[in-house]
């Protein structure tokens, strides 16, 4: 990573937070989740940058990028990400989204499909109403507050002996952005969510649905179904993951991402 651009851009009137591997490279945008970073993706990225140029931001209350009052729902984080393509002048990347950060590429490729080249959504956060409500009614934020009241060295403790099967490189990533996220991220809760089903019906672009076999977001019914809506859209689910599919089996995650990536620059 100390080779990499580490850089902050005014995009969409706040400061957005990048890492990136560079190179003359095709460009790929990768989107990470509620309480992540752009950091988190360093793993991947290693595996990747030898053929692209990885741009990982860190979105709105999270990492280093700006932590406004306000502005979280989607089409502020969409509008954040095509500000930031069109300030570090990509041309036609490829968008990765896991969870939140699925749902906000969701939202650009439907809004401006003709920027992109592919997208990869893992697992994306496409809730019913009544699970965005039941989210929404949660005590998330409140259990986030008093972790931040936490040490850090606490925090590390318990998540090695609850995520002993990842690294500790990703599991200390996963704690720095926990403890960077601001509590006003947590506003992109706040229903309603936009209708994936319709953004799902927009995609004119190669799409690729990754989703784990136990604790998805997204079910194999779901994921079925919503093949069945775009001829553009297919689907790979990944033994061994749940909702956190790109770290759960990161080897796996890779291979199927590579594929992609390579059958969209052909």
């Amino acid at each position: 990573m100390t080779d990499w651009i580490t850089k902050t851009c005014k995009a969409n009137g706040i400061d957005i937070h990048y890492l990136r591997t560079g190179g003359d490279k095709p460009p790929l945008v990768l989107l990470h989740g509620l309480m992540l970073s752009g950091a988190c993706w360093a793993p991947l990225a290693r595996t990747l940058e030898k053929d692209y140029d990885v741009i990982m931001p860190d979105a709105r209350g999270h990492g280093y990028s700006s932590a406004p009052n306000q502005g979280y729902h989607y089409d502020n984080l969409a509008t954040d990400v095509v500000n930031l393509i069109d300030t570090l002048g990509l041309s036609s990347p490829v968008l990765l989204g896991h969870s939140m950060g699925g749902m906000t590429a969701t939202v650009v490729a439907s809004l401006w499909s003709g920027r992109l080249r592919g997208l990869i959504l893992a697992d994306p956060t496409f809730l019913t109403p009544q699970l965005q409500r039941e989210v929404h009614e949660s005590d998330v934020v409140d259990q986030h507050r008093q972790m931040l009241n936490r040490s850090k060295e606490d925090y590390l403790t318990e998540a090695r002996v609850r995520h002993s099967h990842r690294s500790q490189e990703i599991i200390e990533l996963f704690a720095q952005a926990r403890f960077q996220t601001s509590i006003h991220a947590f506003e992109v809760l706040t229903p309603p969510n936009p209708d994936y089903i319709q953004l799902i019906n927009t995609l004119d672009i190669p799409s690729l649905l990754i989703i784990g076999d136990h604790g998805s977001i997204i079910s194999t019914q779901m994921a079925t179904e919503l093949v069945n809506l775009n001829q553009h859209l297919e689907v790979i689910q990944i033994s061994g993951a749940g909702h956190a599919v790109p770290f759960d089996q990161p080897e796996h995650f890779s291979s199927v991402v590579q594929n992609f990536l390579h059958s969209v620059s052909t």
